[in-house]
């Protein structure tokens, strides 16, 4: 997201998707929420996925865009 130090931001997507897809991945997250204990676990953000009950799909980009650019 641009910002010096990594950002941890739990998510639950971890039944839908390998770690090995994920690794250079463009995804939408949304970051000024205030941090939350998820799963025992700080997380500060909130990863954009679409589904009901669990994610069917997250919300990425269709061409490259910096890293920490505003979504309008």
């Amino acid at each position: 997201m641009g910002e010096a130090e990594p950002r941890t931001i739990v998510a639950g997507i971890a039944d839908r998707y390998a770690l090995r897809s994920l690794v250079g991945l463009q995804v939408i997250v949304v970051v000024n929420l205030l941090p939350v204990k998820l799963r025992g676990v700080m997380s500060h953000g909130m990863l954009l996925a679409a589904g009901g009950e669990g994610v069917r799909a997250m919300v990425t980009t269709t061409a490259p865009v910096e890293p920490g650019t505003i979504i309008r």
